[in-house]
């Protein structure tokens, strides 16, 4: 396994259930970490349980390309490259399709899709510079298999799934990294302002959900784990 100590690391949607201990993990395990989040005042309790200073994170809206900008400006001022990016973050909008508005609509595209992209423009190229580095996104299970309400949600993570399949072969000639986790059933706060009944109690814990991150971290450098998928035992969709 490849050690994650000394590696710079750029996580990105640290403020949310998984993403606040994966943080917590990848700092107790020697990584230069660089977090980002939606919520400000989450975000420094976060980088205060990492012990980060405060030139270590950056509240930013990663659908937004000028916040995009500053934080990869930030980071780059801090690390001379980025060796791992993970893409943690997104929003979760549940609705028949006959009640999603067109906002809504557009919200999930452009948090779970242009953002993502946004990431890729900006920091693939200290990466291709090298030849080496790691991606990894969560499309979720919801972007392999389709569930009846998550139209927005499975158009914006088939999408994500897509496009990292589309610039893993971009990357063929070098030793750049693509790895997918579909990931499903989380006990996170994802489902706070979701109007399923749903166990909560029988989903994957924020913790395990985290240390697999951790672990994709650790992959060894002759291979890649290009997908995993990780579920509930009794809630398998894939």
């Amino acid at each position: 396994m490849e050690t994650i100590k000394g590696k710079n690391i750029l996580l990105v949607g640290a403020t949310g259930s998984i993403g606040a201990q994966a943080a917590k993990l990848l700092a107790g395990s020697g990584a230069n970490l660089f977090l980002t989040g939606r919520n400000k005042e989450k975000l420094a309790m976060v980088a205060e349980a990492c012990k980060l200073p405060a030139t270590n994170y950056l509240a930013v809206d990663i659908s937004d390309k000028n916040e995009v900008a500053n934080l990869k400006e930030q980071f780059f001022q801090i690390f001379p490259h980025i060796d791992i990016l993970i893409n943690a973050s997104g929003i979760g909008i549940i609705k028949q399709v006959d009640t999603l508005d067109e906002e809504d609509f557009l919200k999930t595209i452009m948090a779970n899709l242009y953002g993502p992209y946004l990431l890729m423009r900006a920091f693939l190229p200290s990466m291709k510079e090298l030849k080496k580095g790691l991606i990894i996104n969560i499309p979720g299970v919801l972007g392999k298999v389709p569930m009846a309400g998550a139209a927005a949600y499975s158009a914006s993570k088939y999408g994500l799934t897509g496009m990292m399949q589309s610039i893993r072969e971009e990357l063929k000639r070098t030793d750049i990294r693509i790895t997918n986790l579909f990931m499903g059933g989380v006990d996170s706060a994802f489902w706070d302002n979701i109007d399923l009944r749903v166990q909560r109690d029988k989903m994957i814990t924020a913790e395990d959900a985290a240390k697999t991150i951790w672990f994709l971290c650790q992959q060894p450098t002759s291979g890649v784990i290009s997908e995993m998928v990780l579920q509930p035992f009794n809630h398998q969709a894939i």
